[in-house]
Protein backbone atom coordinates (compact mmCIF):
# COMPACT_ATOMS: atom_id res chain seq x y z
CA UNK A 1 0.00 0.00 0.00
CA UNK A 2 1.69 3.23 -1.46
CA UNK A 3 0.71 6.15 1.27
CA UNK A 4 1.13 9.36 -1.10
CA UNK A 5 0.66 12.68 0.56
CA UNK A 6 1.49 16.11 -1.45
CA UNK A 7 3.13 18.27 1.29
CA UNK A 8 5.96 21.14 1.83
CA UNK A 9 9.22 20.05 3.24
CA UNK A 10 9.24 22.45 5.80
CA UNK A 11 6.64 24.75 6.89
CA UNK A 12 7.59 28.44 6.07
CA UNK A 13 9.11 29.64 9.24
CA UNK A 14 11.62 27.21 8.46
CA UNK A 15 12.47 28.01 5.11
CA UNK A 16 15.37 30.13 4.15
CA UNK A 17 14.85 34.27 3.88
CA UNK A 18 10.97 34.15 3.93
CA UNK A 19 10.57 31.70 1.27
CA UNK A 20 9.07 28.66 0.60
CA UNK A 21 10.16 25.35 -0.26
CA UNK A 22 9.10 23.44 -2.99
CA UNK A 23 6.21 20.94 -2.63
CA UNK A 24 7.48 17.85 -2.70
CA UNK A 25 6.04 13.83 -3.15
CA UNK A 26 6.05 11.16 -0.55
CA UNK A 27 5.36 7.98 -2.07
CA UNK A 28 5.67 6.09 1.41
CA UNK A 29 6.12 7.13 4.80
CA UNK A 30 5.23 10.35 6.63
CA UNK A 31 7.54 12.90 8.47
CA UNK A 32 8.78 12.32 11.55
CA UNK A 33 6.80 13.18 14.26
CA UNK A 34 4.19 14.61 12.41
CA UNK A 35 0.36 14.02 13.52
CA UNK A 36 0.06 11.91 11.08
CA UNK A 37 2.26 9.33 11.54
CA UNK A 38 -0.24 7.42 14.44
CA UNK A 39 -2.77 7.83 12.21
CA UNK A 40 -1.88 5.99 9.37
CA UNK A 41 0.18 3.84 10.94
CA UNK A 42 -2.83 2.58 12.58
CA UNK A 43 -5.13 2.76 9.27
CA UNK A 44 -2.02 0.78 7.41
CA UNK A 45 -2.05 -2.21 9.91
CA UNK A 46 -5.84 -2.33 10.56
CA UNK A 47 -6.14 -5.27 8.77
CA UNK A 48 -3.40 -7.15 10.55
CA UNK A 49 -5.68 -9.97 12.55
CA UNK A 50 -7.64 -10.68 9.08
CA UNK A 51 -5.83 -14.16 8.73
CA UNK A 52 -5.35 -15.25 12.18
CA UNK A 53 -7.45 -15.83 14.55
CA UNK A 54 -8.79 -13.30 17.06
CA UNK A 55 -6.47 -13.93 19.41
CA UNK A 56 -4.08 -10.37 18.17
CA UNK A 57 -3.75 -7.61 20.06
CA UNK A 58 -2.41 -3.82 18.80
CA UNK A 59 -1.47 -0.98 20.91
CA UNK A 60 0.48 1.17 18.79
CA UNK A 61 3.43 -0.36 17.64
CA UNK A 62 3.03 -3.69 20.11
CA UNK A 63 1.50 -6.64 18.48
CA UNK A 64 0.94 -9.64 21.17
CA UNK A 65 -0.44 -13.02 19.46
CA UNK A 66 -1.39 -15.36 21.85
CA UNK A 67 -3.10 -18.98 22.42
CA UNK A 68 -4.51 -20.93 24.48
CA UNK A 69 -3.38 -24.63 24.55
CA UNK A 70 -5.03 -27.45 26.12
CA UNK A 71 -3.82 -30.36 24.41
CA UNK A 72 -0.75 -31.57 21.89
CA UNK A 73 -2.44 -31.34 19.12
CA UNK A 74 -3.07 -27.50 19.35
CA UNK A 75 0.32 -27.05 19.88
CA UNK A 76 0.94 -25.77 16.49
CA UNK A 77 -1.38 -22.94 16.82
CA UNK A 78 0.86 -20.23 17.85
CA UNK A 79 3.21 -21.01 15.11
CA UNK A 80 0.68 -20.96 12.28
CA UNK A 81 -0.57 -17.55 13.67
CA UNK A 82 3.40 -16.59 13.29
CA UNK A 83 3.37 -17.94 9.84
CA UNK A 84 -0.01 -15.76 8.66
CA UNK A 85 1.95 -12.76 10.68
CA UNK A 86 4.59 -13.06 8.48
CA UNK A 87 2.47 -13.41 5.18
CA UNK A 88 0.72 -10.61 6.18
CA UNK A 89 3.90 -8.78 6.50
CA UNK A 90 5.55 -9.54 3.01
CA UNK A 91 2.36 -8.67 1.73
CA UNK A 92 2.51 -5.50 3.08
CA UNK A 93 6.25 -4.41 3.29
CA UNK A 94 6.01 -4.17 7.04
CA UNK A 95 9.40 -5.29 8.15
CA UNK A 96 9.33 -6.88 11.49
CA UNK A 97 11.97 -7.27 13.87
CA UNK A 98 11.87 -10.97 15.25
CA UNK A 99 14.75 -9.92 17.91
CA UNK A 100 13.04 -7.76 19.65
CA UNK A 101 9.71 -10.71 20.05
CA UNK A 102 9.96 -12.80 23.11
CA UNK A 103 7.58 -16.24 23.30
CA UNK A 104 6.54 -16.60 27.09
CA UNK A 105 4.92 -19.74 28.32
CA UNK A 106 1.86 -19.30 31.12
CA UNK A 107 0.96 -22.73 32.34
CA UNK A 108 1.10 -24.32 35.50
CA UNK A 109 1.94 -27.79 34.31
CA UNK A 110 5.00 -29.85 35.26
CA UNK A 111 5.91 -30.61 32.08
CA UNK A 112 8.51 -28.34 31.07
CA UNK A 113 8.55 -29.39 27.01
CA UNK A 114 10.24 -26.42 25.39
CA UNK A 115 8.30 -25.05 22.20
CA UNK A 116 10.21 -23.45 19.49
CA UNK A 117 8.83 -20.35 17.64
CA UNK A 118 10.41 -19.35 14.35
CA UNK A 119 9.05 -15.46 12.41
CA UNK A 120 10.43 -16.94 8.84
CA UNK A 121 13.63 -18.54 9.62
CA UNK A 122 14.49 -17.08 13.26
CA UNK A 123 14.37 -18.12 16.05
CA UNK A 124 11.85 -16.21 18.49
CA UNK A 125 14.01 -16.48 21.87
CA UNK A 126 11.85 -17.57 24.82
CA UNK A 127 11.80 -15.88 28.23
CA UNK A 128 10.13 -16.44 31.39
CA UNK A 129 9.27 -12.43 31.75
CA UNK A 130 8.41 -9.57 29.06
CA UNK A 131 7.38 -6.32 29.83
CA UNK A 132 4.57 -4.90 28.05
CA UNK A 133 2.84 -1.70 28.00
CA UNK A 134 5.01 -1.05 30.81
CA UNK A 135 4.33 -3.82 32.82
CA UNK A 136 6.47 -7.19 33.93
CA UNK A 137 4.58 -10.65 33.50
CA UNK A 138 6.75 -13.48 34.40
CA UNK A 139 5.50 -16.75 33.31
CA UNK A 140 4.09 -18.14 36.35
CA UNK A 141 2.39 -14.78 36.68
CA UNK A 142 4.14 -13.63 39.93
CA UNK A 143 4.48 -9.96 39.79
CA UNK A 144 6.87 -9.83 42.30
CA UNK A 145 9.51 -8.91 38.99
CA UNK A 146 7.29 -5.49 38.20
CA UNK A 147 6.95 -4.74 42.05
CA UNK A 148 11.11 -4.73 41.87
CA UNK A 149 10.96 -2.52 38.78
CA UNK A 150 8.64 -0.20 40.25
CA UNK A 151 10.31 0.45 43.55
CA UNK A 152 13.69 0.67 42.12
CA UNK A 153 12.03 3.62 39.77
CA UNK A 154 10.28 5.38 42.20
CA UNK A 155 13.30 5.44 44.52
CA UNK A 156 14.93 7.37 42.01
CA UNK A 157 12.69 9.88 41.67
CA UNK A 158 12.47 10.35 45.13
CA UNK A 159 16.24 10.99 45.57
CA UNK A 160 15.78 13.20 42.58
CA UNK A 161 13.01 15.19 44.31
CA UNK A 162 14.88 15.27 47.61
CA UNK A 163 17.94 16.39 46.22
CA UNK A 164 16.84 18.93 43.37
CA UNK A 165 13.92 19.95 45.99
CA UNK A 166 15.98 20.20 49.35
CA UNK A 167 15.43 23.62 50.66
CA UNK A 168 12.04 23.72 49.07
CA UNK A 169 8.84 23.86 51.02
CA UNK A 170 6.58 20.94 51.78
CA UNK A 171 3.57 22.28 49.16
CA UNK A 172 6.61 22.01 46.19
CA UNK A 173 7.49 18.67 47.41
CA UNK A 174 4.07 17.58 47.47
CA UNK A 175 3.48 18.80 43.83
CA UNK A 176 6.86 17.25 42.80
CA UNK A 177 5.87 13.62 44.31
CA UNK A 178 2.45 14.16 42.51
CA UNK A 179 3.55 14.10 39.38
CA UNK A 180 6.62 12.45 38.99
CA UNK A 181 6.52 9.78 41.56
CA UNK A 182 2.86 8.86 42.42
CA UNK A 183 2.21 7.97 38.73
CA UNK A 184 5.16 5.64 38.98
CA UNK A 185 3.31 4.15 41.58
CA UNK A 186 -0.09 3.63 40.49
CA UNK A 187 0.39 2.97 36.55
CA UNK A 188 -1.29 -0.47 36.30
CA UNK A 189 -1.48 -1.21 39.42
CA UNK A 190 -5.53 -2.95 38.80
CA UNK A 191 -3.28 -5.68 37.10
CA UNK A 192 -1.21 -6.21 40.21
CA UNK A 193 -2.34 -4.51 42.99
CA UNK A 194 -2.25 -7.17 45.47
CA UNK A 195 0.53 -8.77 43.72
CA UNK A 196 0.97 -11.56 47.04
CA UNK A 197 -3.17 -12.80 46.84
CA UNK A 198 -3.85 -15.57 45.05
Amino acid sequence: MDIGISLRTFAESYSRRGQLTQEVRVTSGVPQWSVLSPLLFLAYVNDIWRNNEPNIRLFAVYCTIYSKITDRSELGKSQTNLNRLEEWAVENEIKINPGKSKAVRFTKAKSKERIRYYFGDLLIPGASSFKYLGIIIRSKLNWADHVNYTLRKTWKGLHFIMRILKTENNDTKRLAYTALVRPILEYGEVCWDPYREG
